[in-house]
């Protein structure tokens, strides 16, 4: 593992040793021991698209490991006016140690692994969003013990948390249910390779796709780069809502997961949300935890 770009790069096995080693860093730093792994070592942050939760646990994380967080944001890099990635992949790995990169087009990321010689993680992109779903699973896995005959259920739109909801899932054994208007399916060889590789259903049909669900997630119906779009993807996606009444469809102990931030009365009610806020907490620091076992994995000697 040089890179992460992207899940379906990632072997089932790959996948758990990042957790196991999220579980071991998240309890060290819970007890008080020192984790400084990357100490001397220093991290590239480029962001061309703002975030909460991206920024800053990797701002830590990295501070934690005894590294240093660089912050560069595309209005301060050349690459912002122009520059070719290539250039900025190689100028930048001559001073750094690691990139991470929150940006829209996968093709930026994948260029910058291709040029530059130092390991990229992809902090999102329009396509996917693979350590937001380390974190997922790292949390799945707390709460529930193991992957073991799960079913995970997306609502809503087949943008980039969806196509990686639907990597990771599979890839560690759960079976896979998205529900999104026509028109909004995940990536078609996406899901292709979900159907030929375990057990899949997109559906238009929310309570088909909830039906005895162990593990309910939604997103925001309009992501960044979609503002434009709101007013429709209002209209188009009323009805796809996490709501007590599709819990009821659920198993009686399923829980729900949100990466947040959460828009409560479009993609899931308020009662829903603090109904099971401490599982979207927990997910939500488990980014923390999960993004410095990838630092690690990647940048260690």
């Amino acid at each position: 593992m040089k890179h992460l770009l992207k899940l379906s790069d990632l072997t089932p096995e790959e996948i758990t040793g990042i957790l196991d080693l999220a579980d071991q860093l998240k309890y060290e730093k819970k007890n008080g021991i020192p984790h400084e792994h990357l100490k001397g070592k220093s991290l590239g942050m480029i962001f061309e698209k703002s975030s909460t939760r991206t920024r800053v646990s990797f701002e830590v994380g990295m501070q934690e490991l005894g590294g240093y967080p660089l912050f560069l944001s595309s209005n301060d890099l050349q690459i912002g006016r122009g520059e070719p990635v290539q250039d900025t992949a190689r100028v930048l790995s001559r001073y750094l140690d690691g990139i991470m990169i929150r940006t829209f087009a996968q093709s930026e990321v994948e260029d910058l692994a291709k040029y530059g010689s130092i390991p990229i993680i992809n902090g999102l992109t329009d396509y996917c969003h693979p350590c937001q779903v380390l974190a997922d699973l790292m949390t799945i896995r707390e709460h529930k013990g193991s992957f073991k005959n799960l079913k995970m259920c997306f609502i809503g739109d087949g943008n980039n948390m969806a196509n990686s909801l639907m990597v990771g899932a599979i890839k560690m054994g759960l079976s896979f249910a998205i529900a999104c208007p026509k028109g909004y399916e995940p990536d078609a060889d996406l899901m292709k390779w979900a159907s030929e590789n375990g057990e899949f259903l997109c559906t238009e049909s929310v309570e088909e796709a909830a039906k005895d669900a162990d593990i309910l997630v939604t997103d925001v119906w309009a992501s960044m780069g979609q503002e434009a779009e709101i007013a429709e993807r209002k209209k188009t996606f009323e009805g796809y809502q996490i709501n007590a009444s599709l819990m009821s469809l659920s198993k009686a102990d399923a829980m729900v997961l949100h990466c947040l931030p959460a828009h409560r009365e479009e993609e899931i009610t308020a009662e829903v949300f603090e109904a099971h806020a401490a599982e979207i907490f927990d997910e939500a620091e488990n980014r923390l935890h999960a993004q410095k076992a990838v630092l690690v994995t990647l940048m260690k000697d």
